[in-house]
């Protein structure tokens, strides 16, 4: 248990960030899946428009720490693969 003012300090700062960080990973897994089940449907217009929303939200996630660059990329490149897969 956190007992100096600063541990108790971090403490809290330490739930508001997990609190902020687990609503920007749920949002992004929103987008994702938004574009896997385009996919499983066979769309590929509305795949292609699915994963143009979520590529931008992914590298957000990026940007705020929520997910390594690296972890996006490939999920970029595996969607934007099997979109392009879609005939």
């Amino acid at each position: 248990m956190a007992n100096s003012p600063q541990s108790k300090k971090r403490a809290r700062q330490n739930e508001a960030r997990f609190a902020v960080n687990k609503a920007r990973r749920s949002r992004i897994r929103t987008f994702l899946r938004k574009v896997e089940e385009a996919i499983a449907s066979g769309d590929k217009n509305a795949a292609a428009d699915a994963l143009r929303a979520a590529q931008p939200e992914l590298m957000r996630g990026v940007t705020k720490g929520v997910f390594h660059k690296n972890t996006a990329s490939r999920k970029m490149s595996r969607l934007a693969a099997r979109v392009k897969a879609l005939g």
